[in-house]
């Protein structure tokens, strides 16, 4: 065993969440993503003296609806703080936060891992404005910034520190970004920053309950970047344990190009930043009827429609996984579901067929240009034998899509795709082929059974598709094994 697997990772997650609302938290500025540099900008999100903040209701429901998603206790009387600390992107020089009374305590999300499904608490959920954006990569001797994202809502999640490895990481931040784009609260575009978090990660030795120190590397925007980070800096913190030194409590930046943390700075306590009552946002007071109402509003949940499509429908797990990544794929599985009995059949053409359609054309599922009632048509003719499963999808598949006016049947009766059922006419096809190949007949009935498949082959290219599979190969054995 090495020195290394002596120890155990430990690791907390602040997930930050920007909210798809239209304007910003705290006053009406666009808060869309992709604008030229401070143009959705205001005297009141550049924090000009007597400009007062005015609160976002979309991010309270939005709030609220995560937090009933996730099983927390919704806090009916919330306020919020102010959080002193100066940086260039950050207007004000204070960020309106939560700190005493969020918005959402409890709950859990549950995760794939090593061991099996996994539990991971939620410390809180807090409601808090984004800060802008600095650059430094578009001028030599100058740092630039960009004050659009500030005032952006965002729902803050602090995990406890219950995650063990960079793949539960991995796995948590891709469950939770499943679940806020199924609520519709976010697009969850890591690459966007619409989706981010602060990795605290500490070691100790296996077996212990104690935490160790824990360092916090910041605002890590890719799952690659993040498994990286964490693994860089388990390794940095045992080397240090283990050359007698102890990690320091600090807050860290992770480079991708070398693949390194460094110190931005000491980490910050509370005392730290200064937290005192927002004087300008009354407290938040919820009742039981909004809380129901928003209830009411959640759509279905990817966990409970996994459960729903491997149970009902008897689909394998790996199957109703992929239906269940994005919610407008498990409903429109539903949808044709509910056109055929062969549900199966249904999720290998939306997984093998329709997918990769929409997605090289980068098109919503919505506009697939075929309609379900299509769908389940083409299912039974395979179902019925009518159409062989190779010629439907090679065949007459790209057929309709040519052609999506056209009833599957009609248009496989147009094209000649029905597979016969004349006895005669199988007979004759079969028996032409044994007859072109008579030294494979004799290597097939001297053992080598598996040229079955070569004669079938060529059984249904010269009947160019229209030869029932299970038909063919039940007549070629038995006229093979015929003297």
């Amino acid at each position: 065993m090495s020195v290394y697997d002596q120890y155990e990772t430990v690791i907390g997650l602040e997930i930050h969440v920007q909210l798809a609302t239209q304007s910003k938290a705290f006053c009406g500025d666009d808060a869309r993503f992709g604008a030229a540099p401070n143009t959705h900008v205001s005297a009141i999100s550049l924090g000009h003296p007597g400009t007062l903040p005015r609160l976002n209701k979309r991010q309270v429901e939005y709030a609220v609806q995560l937090g009933l998603a996730l099983g927390c206790e919704i806090q009916r009387h919330n306020t919020f703080d102010r959080k002193n600390y100066f940086y260039a992107d950050l207007p004000k020089g204070y960020q309106i936060t939560q700190d005493r009374r969020p918005i959402c305590v409890g709950g859990a999300l549950q995760i794939p891992s090593a061991e099996g499904e996994k539990s991971i608490r939620i410390h809180h959920i807090h409601m808090e404005e984004d800060a802008g954006k600095s650059i430094h990569d578009q001028d030599p001797q100058h740092s630039l910034v960009d004050l659009n994202r500030a005032g952006v809502p965002l729902l803050e999640i602090v995990t406890e520190p219950d995650l063990r490895s960079p793949e539960e990481v991995d796995a948590l931040m891709t469950a939770m970004r499943q679940l806020v784009r199924y609520l519709e609260i976010s697009d969850g575009n890591m690459e966007e920053g619409s989706l981010r978090c602060d990795c605290n990660v500490s070691v100790r030795l296996r077996g212990s309950d104690q935490l160790g120190e824990r360092c916090e590397v910041k605002n890590l925007n890719s799952m690659r970047f993040a498994r990286r980070a964490i693994a860089y800096e388990r390794r940095r913190q045992i080397d240090l344990i283990e050359a007698g030194c102890k990690a320091e409590q600090q807050t860290l930046n992770f480079d991708p190009v070398s693949g390194m943390t460094s110190p931005l700075r000491d980490k910050e306590d509370a005392h730290d930043y200064r937290y005192f009552p927002e004087p300008d946002l009354p407290p938040v007071q919820l009742d039981e009827a909004y809380v129901d109402q928003l209830r009411a509003t959640l759509p279905p949940l990817p966990w409970a429609l996994r459960t729903e499509l491997a149970t009902d429908y008897q689909l394998s797990p790996y199957n109703a996984e992929l239906l269940t990544q994005e919610k407008a794929t498990a409903l429109y599985f539903k949808r044709l579901a509910a056109e055929t009995p062969h549900f199966k059949a249904a999720a290998n053409l939306l997984i093998n067929k329709l997918l990769p359609w929409v997605q090289e054309r980068k098109t919503p599922l919505a506009d697939f240009p075929l309609t379900t009632d299509q769908l389940a048509e083409l299912i039974q003719l395979i179902a019925d034998d009518r159409v062989s499963n190779a010629v439907a999808y090679q065949r007459l598949f790209p057929a309709l899509l040519d052609r999506p006016e056209a009833r599957p049947l009609a248009l496989a009766e147009a094209l000649d795709l029905i597979q016969s059922q004349d006895d005669d006419f199988m007979a004759t096809l079969v028996r032409e082929v044994i007859e072109q190949h008579p030294d494979k007949v004799a290597a097939y009935r001297q053992g080598k059974k598996n040229l079955l498949g070569f004669f079938m082959g060529q059984v249904m290219r010269q009947s160019k598709g229209r030869a029932n599979p299970k038909t063919a190969e039940a007549l070629l054995q038995r006229t093979l094994a015929a003297d």
